[in-house]
């Protein structure tokens, strides 16, 4: 394996993984996914070495979109129920909860919008260029987000009498 490579992998894994958890919703299918995306990024690794980011985030994103077109949802089975969170946590997980689910709300074009300008700090051109849309329609969609998000009421319930805005949760 190309040393390159593998320092890429080691050193964006994990922020790889969380784009593609905030887009599945799923920890073993988001590892499915950027499992998949570096698969389609190796043949390529000669020619995107230098600026790799955005060529693997736009695999990430269109493998993604090829997915949820299938219309297959998986199962997710398991043994145990997972713990409940201490106290110590509570707010900042109900938070989290209410933002995934909030964000689970949107159409799958505004969360990938939101994930990628947000949460991976992406601007609005690189936005585009990763999803393959114009400049306009990420902002038209980033806003429509925004507009759902503020008025969840996964988030309003996560967020109530905390004071906490929209912008302060990315």
């Amino acid at each position: 394996m190309d040393a390159g490579f593998e320092a890429y992998v080691v050193a964006r894994g994990d922020a790889l993984h969380r784009t593609a958890y905030l887009l599945t919703r799923d920890h073993a299918l988001a590892e499915d996914l950027v499992q998949t995306a570096l698969a389609k990024a190796w043949p390529a690794w000669g020619r995107i070495q230098t600026q790799p980011d955005a060529y693997v985030r736009k695999v990430i994103v269109n493998t993604f979109a090829t997915w949820w077109r299938r219309r297959w949802n998986g199962e997710r089975p398991t043994e145990t129920l997972p713990d409940v969170a201490s106290a110590d946590h509570g707010e900042a997980v109900a938070i989290r909860t209410g933002l995934l689910d909030a964000l689970a709300r949107l159409p799958r074009r505004q969360r990938a919008v939101i994930v990628l300008r947000y949460f991976e700090d992406l601007t609005e051109a690189q936005t585009a260029d990763v999803l393959d849309v114009s400049v306009g329609t990420v902002k038209s969609q980033t806003s429509k987000a925004l507009a759902h998000l503020r008025v969840s009421p996964a988030l309003a319930e996560s967020t109530a009498g905390q004071g906490v805005e929209i912008e302060e949760l990315s």
